[in-house]
């Protein structure tokens, strides 16, 4: 924490570690809340709102030249009413924004800077700024407000009516039964995005983007797509062996600044980590590649190293930075590397390319990352697959221990539900597929503690969890991604409690969310205070849209407990999007995979009898991904009634018929084919 000012601003009261890191900056920051927005109105001064989260760089970079600097922060406080905002904890108020500097400027980011008129409508602003161009802004702006008010509010009525009218879904009526021909539109162009050489997509920087490869990987699966196929398992390899993926710790970074997956934006986020331990995993169960396996199992273990709270929860994200320096913490030079590693140095050099120079040349040091295949190194250094995978995790045991007593990069421990639902559900998957106790009860404790303790009274959920405090309002993706865990934690356990709260869950969103212009659901709950607009949430981008996820909740949710008004309100929400899909498919990810779902079927897979775990166990073996499953001894869910005995037997139902029970995973995987 910078101490540039004596006396703490008002963000020292904050829950957010991203808001108590500016606490001691002379800038006299607001949390955003009623004391701020009443002071701008009743001294009629411009806002300035400020977004930002706690490990992204250039965050910090902005806060150490202008927000830590008298002089500008004599400026902001002369004639702004300053607003500091965690992006992670408000999203509803970064997504209007994030919008508006969009339409100003044609890109977006963060820091995200937005000079407001006092009622909150946005008239300028931008990214990073130096701080020389940073004070010409706010004296340019200032003074356009103070002499002319009406040109600013022509500006913000004409931004707000754009905010306004975007990403706008009307109802569509359903014009044609969906076919393989609209599948096959929406992925030959998307074929042509793809990198051949180094996996993901051919432009740098490179993102992981965990849900396109899931859609790609059902798609090439389900419809033996060997060249779609092949990209995926390319990608996933290549992501592990990258500079991305931290090879002694385990877990990914953002993304990497290359097209090669070699320097990461060093930053490790609980919501990547969690997506893509679920894909490893079931790239896994569809390959049985091991690296796949091992990924994921390493990636679990640095959350629950690292990430994991007292209470069972996850933390939100690790800083890029640590003693204010990008990737200090990961990076290593030849000469320690080697006095670390003694003998086997020159093997494992080779193993992780480190060269004496370093492999990032820019910071004359090494990013530990895979380019030669074992095999190669088996030949070069004559020894056998056993040996070197001893050489390796020895060599992981003594860089580990060093690394854990350099200076850590700062950790975001505040928990958000959205981000919690998503590794929930990642161990949920985990536990399935590896047949691990551990990771289930980890995510049951974890889905448990949500239900008990991050709720309101009214049975809706609060975003956020630190200090033993609750405060937020919870959004869409809070409902989406905890609802989604909680059935894949059901499909794990056949205990029913969980899909009680899920449906639960999920009529609150109908309650609260509903949109009556729109099949979507708005991003913010009617429970939730008012801003400018109020914005739905489509496009699925590094995390999937709230919507799409939630189409495909009320979708499973709708054939559990046979629910047609929620299998309805899930088509209605495809149809709409449909159109958009094909025009491209990589933003549209989530939807992609409830298209394949209807195009395929969805099969019900319902387990009764005495034998339902050895079913279950075996039957997880197999990679089916266009399932749900239920069972147990107990329940009273539509597709079990009339179907309980002590024989074990197992039921396919698609489209509201069963076919004759059998009593093997062999039958029926045979009624599946």
């Amino acid at each position: 924490m910078s101490n540039t000012h004596s006396e703490p601003n008002s963000l020292i009261n904050a829950s957010s570690p991203y808001l108590l890191q500016h606490a001691y900056n002379p800038v006299h920051w607001y949390e955003w809340g009623t004391e701020a927005l009443e002071k701008a109105k009743a001294e009629n001064k411009l806002i300035l709102v400020s977004i930002g989260y706690s490990a992204c760089h250039w965050c910090h970079v902005m806060e150490r030249e202008s927000f830590e600097n008298h002089e500008v922060a004599e400026v902001m406080n002369q004639h702004f009413v300053c607003i500091k905002i965690d992006r992670e904890e408000r999203p509803d108020i970064d997504q209007i924004y994030m919008y508006a500097i969009q339409l100003m400027t044609g890109s977006g980011g963060w820091p995200l800077n937005c000079i407001c008129l006092p009622d909150q409508r946005p008239v300028y602003g931008g990214t990073y700024f130096r701080k020389n161009d940073w004070i010409n802004i706010l004296e340019n702006v200032a003074a356009l407000w103070a002499n002319e008010p009406d040109k600013a509010i022509q500006y913000a009525d004409r931004l707000i009516s754009g905010i306004k009218d975007s990403e706008k879904i009307i109802p569509s009526p359903k014009e044609e039964e969906y076919t393989e021909v609209h599948l096959t539109e929406i992925i030959e162009p998307w074929k042509r995005h793809f990198d051949i050489g180094f996996g993901g997509y051919n432009r740098a920087p490179k993102f992981p983007l965990p849900n396109n490869w899931a859609f790609l990987l059902r798609y090439g699966f389900l419809k033996d797509d060997e060249s779609v196929f092949t990209a995926v398992c390319h990608t996933l390899e290549e992501m592990s062996r990258g500079g991305i993926y931290d090879q002694i710790g385990g877990g990914f970074a953002r993304y990497s600044v290359d097209d090669k997956w070699h320097v990461p934006h060093f930053e490790k986020m609980l919501y990547d980590n969690a997506q893509l331990i679920s894909l490893y995993i079931e790239a896994y169960q569809c390959t049985k590649f091991d690296s796949f396996k091992q990924t994921a199992v390493e990636s679990i273990d640095w959350v629950f190293k690292e990430m994991t709270s007292p209470d069972g929860l996850f933390y939100s994200a690790l800083d890029a930075d640590s003693e204010g320096v990008e990737g200090k913490f990961y990076v290593w030079d030849k000469q320690e590397f080697n006095s670390i590693l003694g003998d086997d140095a020159k093997l494992l050099a080779d193993y992780y390319n480190v060269t004496t120079d370093g492999n990032w040349e820019e910071e004359q040091t090494n990013i530990l990352r895979k380019t030669i295949a074992d095999d190669d190194l088996i030949e070069k250094y004559g020894i056998d697959a056993a040996t070197l995978y001893d050489k390796v995790q020895s060599a992981r045991a003594k860089l580990i221990e060093v690394r854990d007593r350099r200076i850590r990069p700062g950790l975001d421990d505040k928990c958000l539900t959205a981000w919690n639902g998503m590794m929930i559900k990642a161990l949920a998957d985990a536990a399935t597929v590896l047949n691990h106790e551990l990771y289930y009860a980890k995510a049951a404790a974890a889905a448990k503690f949500v239900l008990t303790n991050v709720k309101d009274k009214n049975g809706g959920l609060y975003r956020n969890f630190k200090n033993g405090k609750a405060s937020i309002t919870g959004f869409l993706d809070d409902y989406a991604f905890l609802i989604e865990a909680l059935i894949g934690l059901y499909e794990y356990d056949f205990d029913q409690y969980w899909l009680i709260e899920a449906k639960a869950l999920a009529d609150y969103v109908i309650t609260n969310f509903s949109d009556p212009d729109s099949p979507m659901f708005f991003y913010t709950s009617a429970e939730s205070e008012s801003l400018i607009a109020r914005k739905h949430e489509i496009m699925d981008n590094v995390i999937p849209a709230s919507n799409s996820t939630m189409a495909q909740n009320l979708k499973k949710l709708g054939l559990l407990f046979d629910v047609e008004a929620y299998i309805t309100k899930a088509d209605e929400m495809l149809t709409a999007i449909f159109p958009k899909i094909k025009t491209y498919g990589s933003a549209y990810s989530n939807w992609a995979i409830q298209l394949l779902n209807e195009i395929q079927g969805i099969n019900e897979i319902a387990i009764v009898g005495l034998e339902t775990d050895a079913i279950k166990l075996e039957l997880s073996n197999h990679y089916i991904p266009n399932k749900i499953t239920l069972g147990g001894t107990k329940s009273n869910l539509p597709l079990l009634k009339g179907k309980q005995s002590n024989e074990t037997k197992v039921y396919i139902c698609r489209n509201k018929v069963c076919q004759l029970p059998v009593k093997t995973v062999e039958e029926a995987l045979a009624y599946l084919h």
